[in-house]
């Protein structure tokens, strides 16, 4: 059988480098090598990696709507990348972009970095933002936006593990990291072999050393090399570049899950006006696009319709694909919303988990124990929970998270539809038709609209279509429970969930619930449905419940105003994000699979041209959908993933036909 894509390696937190200062010049214990010269680092950079890789003249004549795409093997300071975005905004025209990746297995900590760049006060105004936007060191893929224009995407971990484990492909290498002698288990034929294998045609790359294992490594790998002047104490250096790629052999067992080939992008359509359809809109229109949404009622009108949405999430004991999704999603909503600098649309207060009963409370600790996650991510509580919570908790363990949150999310979507390049259009779209090479968009009233591609983000009606009525959505009811707290009676400062979720009261009104009805589409508010989120709120807050009816408030649902919607889910509990798959071509195509799982054809997925899709966001719609619509923008856009190849697959919609055919149904 062919061999699979390599297995995620465990999620974990990253150590800190020991360091040695000399003033802002940091020397690594570890390798006992330095960051960069103590004595012209910045012309140094400029020179070996700029100047080698001809970046200058190539950010010039940049015209593709791709990014141009950097590669590093070793972030550090951050003082290549830094200089390459300088460099990207003295020489590249207005409409090109820069995506620049590099790999990190060892980062600093915020305060070291910002130590560290000081000494380059003419780059401060990027240093400053790459500082503000520092991500936890977790293992995995970490997508900072440093402008509309320049995106960084830091893979933590091993440098030869995490290139294995990218999605993308890369037009110039920064091919750095201590030197071979101080670093021999980096500077290995893996590393080499994949940066050739995620090169694209003509990719150069450029390094300071010129030892024989890394010349070596190169040439088997398949890149030219050659000797060119270095600069201050370094006489020479090495530079080259790669005619001819390999072929990536790691679609041999999943071929079905083959990205489509690029289309043209100048006007996009998106369907439905929710978190979905939004951020997916927003994504694209920063990228200069062109897009029109089109909803059936007004944003927000569905299930991102309330007055408060919880951004937190429920992370597995025993690490799975689902559970390191939503923690990239969790993390990436985090930095996104932060970055809106709209402080009434989102509030990073923190997230008490409580574990109300013995069986959760063993989860928690089991997760714990599983995970060395950094406290600045989640961390155990079992003291002082009232106070952290900000109310009476009777519960004795939890879990922490200090920077999720709570969120408007129908003031988020109309602040997002305000992004410049987006075009709101109320109607229904009730058919898709793929003619002369772009899509026809039939409305409910009457008229057509015509888009290079479609992007289906409508919740529970984004199977309606016939070219997606082959995935299966779940229709969820969820209803939330709203009361205005009596005077002296402040509800939790911090959001706390169980069952259910309480969010700090927002204009005096305490929000809660949310009820969850598996196969029901009302979204009429209903007495029982109160009922629940109040049952939950008892169980989950008793102490608050005590605290409101000894003030007069009457805990009846007759009491309480609410709100309900539809949202949907997967039969797998996981989003739809991606490339809508021709079905029926799959289920011939791979038919074989429900005689032999181990018989994998060798035919890429066909998928419908220009079609795309995210959906069955469920009750996590704040933690998946951002960085879902950021991963179909980059994918359509022909980017770098923002996600392990892995978990972009595990989302891929089609998942559920190959399932489907291998269970035999």
């Amino acid at each position: 059988m062919p061999q699979r894509l390599t297995d995620l390696p465990p999620l974990t937190a990253l150590s800190a480098p020991l360091l040695t200062w000399s003033d802002t010049s940091p020397h690594s214990d570890d390798f006992d090598d330095v960051y960069f010269s103590r004595e012209g680092g910045l012309e140094e950079t400029e020179h070996v990696f700029l100047n080698t890789n001809r970046l200058p003249e190539r950010f010039a004549a940049w015209k593709n709507t791709r990014a141009f795409v950097i590669g590093e093997t070793g972030f550090g300071t951050g003082l290549n990348m830094l200089c390459a975005w300088a460099c990207f905004e003295q020489h590249a025209p207005a409409g090109a972009r820069l995506h620049f990746l590099s790999t990190e297995k060892y980062p600093l900590d915020q305060v070291s970095l910002g130590r560290a760049l000081r000494a380059w006060p003419s780059l401060a105004g990027y240093s400053q933002l790459l500082c503000e936007l520092w991500p936890s060191p977790v293992s995995g893929v970490h997508r900072l936006h440093l402008s509309d224009r320049v995106t960084l995407d830091l893979h933590y971990g091993d440098t030869t593990e995490r290139l294995a484990l990218l999605d993308g492909q890369v037009d110039a290498w920064f091919l750095d990291g201590f030197a071979p002698s101080k670093n021999p288990q980096m500077w290995q034929p893996e590393l080499f072999e994949a940066m050739a294998a995620r090169s694209r045609p003509g990719a150069t790359f450029a390094t300071f050393t010129c030892a024989g294992i890394v010349k070596r490594g190169l040439k088997a790998a398949g890149f030219s090399w050659k000797k060119v002047p270095g600069c201050g104490r370094k006489r020479e250096i090495l530079a080259g570049m790669i005619d001819t790629p390999p072929t990536d052999k790691r679609r041999e067992a999943t071929p079905w899950f083959t990205p489509p080939a690029p289309l043209p992008t100048q006007q996009v359509a998106v369907i439905g006006a929710g978190i979905a359809g939004c951020s997916v809109a927003a994504a694209l229109a920063k990228r200069g696009v062109n897009v029109t949404v089109i909803e059936r009622e007004a944003p927000g009108a569905g299930g991102s319709g309330n007055r408060q949405g919880a951004l937190y999430v429920k992370l597995a004991a025993d690490t799975n694909y689902q559970s390191r999704f939503y923690l990239s999603g969790l993390l990436y909503s985090q930095r996104w919303l932060n970055q809106l600098k709209a402080p009434t649309l989102w509030q990073p207060c923190g997230v008490v988990q409580l574990a109300t009963n013995a069986k959760e409370a063993k989860r928690q600790q089991r997760f714990c124990e599983q995970h060395s996650l950094p406290k600045s991510v989640v961390s155990p509580l079992t003291q002082g929970l009232s106070e952290k919570a900000g109310v009476a908790i009777e519960a004795k363990h939890a879990l922490f998270y200090p920077h999720a949150g709570w969120v408007r999310p129908k003031a988020l979507c109309e602040h997002l539809l305000q992004t410049p390049n987006i075009t709101l259009r109320q109607s229904d779209v009730t058919s898709l038709k793929r003619e002369d090479k772009s899509w026809q968009l039939a409305l409910s009233d009457g008229n057509t609209i015509s888009a290079d591609q479609v992007v289906i983000a409508s919740a529970h009606y984004a199977n309606m279509y016939a070219q997606t009525a082959n995935l299966p959505l779940q229709q969820v009811r969820g209803q939330v429970s709203e009361v205005r707290l009596p005077a002296g009676v402040k509800g939790p400062k911090r959001v706390v969930c169980a069952g259910g979720y309480v969010s700090p009261a927002i204009e005096g009104v305490l929000t809660f619930g949310a009820s969850f009805v598996p196969n029901n589409a009302s979204s009429e508010v209903t007495d029982s449905d109160h009922q629940r989120n109040i049952d939950e709120l008892r169980q989950t807050l008793p102490a608050l419940v005590a605290e409101l009816e000894s003030a007069g408030t009457h805990l009846t649902p007759q009491a309480f105003e609410g709100r309900a919607a539809v949202r949907a889910a997967s039969p797998d509990k996981t989003p739809y994000a991606g490339p809508v798959p021709n079905a029926p071509v799959w289920q011939s195509d791979y038919a074989v699979l429900a005689k032999d799982a181990s018989r994998v054809p060798n035919a890429p997925g066909e998928h419908y041209p220009g079609l795309w899709i995210s959906t069955a966001h469920g009750s996590r719609g704040l933690s998946s959908a951002p960085l879902c619509a950021e991963l179909i923008a980059s994918r359509l856009l022909d980017d770098p993933m923002p996600l392990e190849a892995q978990l972009v697959d595990h989302i891929h919609p089609g998942r559920r036909i190959i399932s489907a055919i291998i269970r035999g149904q």
